[in-house]
């Protein structure tokens, strides 16, 4: 006690942001890294503009730990600095104007350290790691404009957005719900000559969209829309219960409700927080809202919760018996993520030794992995060796697609990891479905177009199919490869999201697709006694892989 009398609200804070800094670099070395971590690792690799899943910033960020650690610190270092520096900037946007300061210290960090995702992201590094410091740079940036409305600040605006736009697409709702708290601001013309800077300093990603014909969009837009399911809206509020830790998301609401906003930048708290819960729960009747999407809220919602406990006794109170109480939880959650204790299911433990046992079975042969780009990540990360994964209609596209890695395995020896297969090699006292082949050939990148005669079928009917196919590919496709043939299948899919994949019957059979050749053929398929309903068809490519979608999608009814 009698240090904490002597000790300035200043160094009060410096000393409480360098133990959390010292307690994320130790989490950071022991806590075993994540399947997405890893993901990311590769993109860090392979810098570019953009990439299937994200915009570039995360792979920026491993590679600047990379540079100065290797392991779990070369991907997570710059991910412990960054959080430390957007506690920083949220600081800067308190109003510490009280008589008690080194209290308003320790209210910062107990609010910001409850926030279970914000925490999180402390060590874990994936787009939202940037995508928070960026949200805060916005802000403080915006808040400055309000006040003095000169350029430099319009300036911070344009490079805030801008790095806010290359974290992560979520950067479209945080700008627009400041901006909607304000619309007046769009006739500031330093304002708008901040949007037209932020426009241009993205050009590059968008252009990378551009010539891999948006990949992202089509990704986030429309491959992950789903059809309506109660279980995406009702599991909703309890993910964000734990997003947000629900004691502190209760305090957020009391503050919600009994306050007003008081100008223009406490109004865009508001919008924030409002904005992107209501948004995003909106959007599971569409398809999952995974819970960390909300995240970028954390930071109006620790600038909210300590600008009212200033003054609020109630919620004092409670903020020292529940949200402290958390904390406790949370403390015991991360010290439990550094053991074996948490199932290896949830991907905090257990990973590596799968992986050096999957390195000792191929003996320096590369390794092919079906469906899961976590897995081929995984693999790199812990044994430094390249290996690629095939997408099908299961699992659906993802980086590797762009990297196109196998054109590097081509008439190579390699080992195939699959699930599904028989062959069980015991290694280390793990199992690993696998076995291995002279070469391996990938059909994802075929382009197959075809004409729908009728949108309207019955149960089961015979359907007829003229389709073109094209081969984009490097190399030769053989239908009658021996370890990885290829047929034509048509690929249904219900309102429930379950896929019917069907063989068809070609009207004349072809062995060989060169490079850049086009063959036009018909293809019969006789329906399964499918339910009557709508569907979506497309037509694909089926290997030993499985079924990948190489078609446009056409959506039918089918009759009883």
């Amino acid at each position: 006690m009698k240090i904490y009398k002597k000790i300035s609200s200043k160094n009060l804070f410096i000393l409480l942001l360098l133990g959390l800094i010292a307690i994320n670099l130790l989490q950071s070395y022991f806590t075993e890294i994540l399947g997405d971590e890893a993901y990311y690792f590769l993109y860090s690799k392979y810098l570019d503009w953009g990439y299937y899943d994200h915009p570039p910033m995360v792979g920026l960020i491993i590679r600047l730990s990379s540079i100065i650690f290797s392991g779990n610190l070369g991907v997570r270092f710059v991910t412990v600095l960054m959080q430390a520096a957007t506690l920083c900037i949220v600081w800067l946007l308190l109003d510490k104007n009280t008589e008690n300061k080194k209290q308003s210290v320790l209210h910062f960090f107990l609010i910001s350290t409850s926030l279970v995702m914000f925490s999180f992201y402390g060590f874990i590094t994936t787009p939202d790691v940037p995508l928070l410091f960026f949200t805060a740079f916005f802000l403080y940036a915006y808040k400055e404009f309000l006040e003095k409305e000169n350029g430099f600040f319009a300036f911070l605006i344009a490079l805030a957005m801008a790095g806010l736009v290359y974290s992560k697409y979520q950067a479209v709702l945080v700008i627009g719900f400041v901006v909607l708290s304000n619309v007046s601001i769009l006739a500031n013309r330093k304002f708008l000559m901040a949007i037209f800077l932020a426009v241009c300093a993205t050009i590059p990603h968008f252009y990378w969209q551009y010539i891999h014909d948006f990949p992202s969009f089509k990704y986030h837009l429309i491959g992950r829309s789903e059809n309506f399911r109660w279980l995406y809206v009702l599991e909703f509020i309890p993910n964000q219960l734990l997003a947000f830790n629900p004691f502190t998301l209760i305090a957020v609401l009391y503050v919600l409700y009994n306050y007003s906003p008081t100008n223009k930048f406490e109004k865009a708290h508001y919008y924030l927080i409002i904005g992107f819960i209501l948004f995003f729960a909106l959007a599971t009747l569409k398809g999952h809202s995974q819970p960390q999407w909300t995240v970028s809220a954390s930071i109006s919602m620790i600038i909210l919760l300590h600008t009212k406990m200033k003054n609020d006794v109630w919620l004092r109170k409670y903020a020292y018996k529940f949200i402290g109480f958390s904390l406790f939880l949370i403390l015991v959650t991360r010290i439990i993520l550094v053991t074996n204790l948490i199932p290896s299911n949830f991907g905090f433990n257990g990973k590596k030794s799968y992986y050096l046992a999957i390195d000792k079975i191929a003996e320096n042969k590369p390794v092919v992995f079906a469906t899961s780009y976590r897995n081929p990540s995984l693999y790199t990360f812990f044994t430094g060796k390249k290996s690629i994964s095939v997408a099908t209609t299961i699992r659906g596209n993802h980086q590797f697609e762009i990297w196109q890695f196998e054109n590097e395995f081509l008439d190579t020896p390699v080992l195939v990891v699959s699930d599904g297969n028989s062959n069980e090699i015991k290694v280390d006292n793990e199992i690993i479905n696998c076995f291995f082949v002279d070469s391996i050939q990938t059909v994802d990148h075929l382009k197959i177009k075809y004409n729908l005669e009728k949108n309207v079928i019955k149960k089961s009917d015979t359907l007829k199919i003229n389709f073109a196919i094209q081969n984009p590919h490097q190399h030769r496709i053989n239908f009658f490869h021996a370890n990885f043939p290829v047929r034509i299948h048509l690929v249904l899919i219900d309102k429930n999201g379950a896929i019917f994949d069907i063989s068809g019957t070609l009207k004349k059979d072809f062995h060989i697709l060169n490079y850049n050749e086009m063959i036009e053929n018909e293809i019969k398929f006789i329906l399964p006694n499918l339910q009557a309903g709508n569907y979506t068809l497309a037509l694909g490519c089926s290997s030993t892989f499985g079924t990948t979608l190489n078609s446009e999608i056409k959506k039918i009814e089918i009759l009883e």
